[in-house]
């Protein structure tokens, strides 16, 4: 359970360190939500209407915007955004942990030694999810046809648990892969095959903590869509603040308890900073 409290109590107890560069990629991203396919797919699931078409159930769980120009635009600066800050976060993050220190210096090194894998890691996430995106809209197309509405719902609840399972079970694979490289300076496949060795001794932790992380988004986001698009805007920033912050900086702590190295940033006080 450390797996899913450690990086929280980091990010709660380094606040102002962390959330400044989450902001703006949870700006775009929740920009680039199609907020009137997710309020009217919303509001038909909890009336009795489950059913749509596969275009319509892909607006909702794509993070791509196909019906929108400006949407598209969002979802471009959403995606550099993340590269550039989650490139920043790390750096500062890791180096924080590893010396105890949130300080500058050597802040532009790093960043340059870790823009690549975090380009390609987010493009592996993205990838990954939209794949998830385009197996759910289909399989949850096939079960509208049902007849009886009470299949529909079961089958579509259990479809999104089983797929978005899968979606979290891969997602574990790499996960650890960016802060081993980060912190180890191994290449591209030596800390594929090192990360994966630790990352199999807490996968179900970690899955847990990254389904909580999931499914609470889930709800947070279908609750919000009842409400005016001025109010559901705000609290999908917020939500997409954490949530980046939450996925970025849980890399950073889970490495470190994997493999088993000192966190400097709780062995030395603040005095000095």
């Amino acid at each position: 359970m450390r797996a899913l409290f450690e990086h929280w109590k980091y990010i709660f107890k380094n606040f102002w360190f962390v959330l400044p560069f989450a902001l703006l990629p949870a700006v775009f991203l929740a920009l680039s939500l199609d907020y009137s396919g997710i309020n009217v797919f919303v509001r038909a699931f909890c009336t009795g209407d489950p059913r749509t078409g596969f275009l319509d159930y892909f607006r909702v769980w794509s993070m791509i915007r196909v019906d929108s120009l400006l949407g598209g635009i969002f979802d471009l600066l959403a995606f550099v955004c993340i590269v550039v800050f989650v490139t920043l976060l790390l750096a500062l993050v890791e180096k924080h942990m590893r010396i105890g220190k949130r300080t500058l210096s050597g802040l532009y090194s790093e960043f340059w030694n870790l823009l690549l894998p975090v380009l390609l890691i987010t493009l592996a996430y993205l990838a990954l999810y939209e794949l998830w995106a385009v197996i759910l809209a289909a399989l949850l197309f096939v079960i509208a046809q049902f007849q009886a509405t009470a299949l529909v719902y079961f089958f579509s609840a259990l479809v999104f648990l089983l797929v978005t399972f899968a979606l979290l079970y891969a997602a574990t694979v790499l996960y650890l892969w960016l802060p081993c490289k980060q912190v180890t300076g191994f290449g591209a496949y030596e800390a594929f095959v090192y990360s994966y060795r630790l990352m199999t001794g807490v996968r179900w932790q970690l899955l847990f903590s990254l389904s909580v992380s999931f499914l609470s988004g889930m709800v947070v986001v279908g609750a919000a869509a009842f409400l005016p698009e001025a109010a559901f805007r705000p609290i999908v920033i917020v939500l997409y603040c954490l949530l980046i912050s939450s996925f970025s900086v849980r890399m950073e702590t889970v490495y470190f308890r994997t493999d088993k190295l000192d966190r400097e940033d709780l062995l030395l006080s603040y005095r000095g900073y």
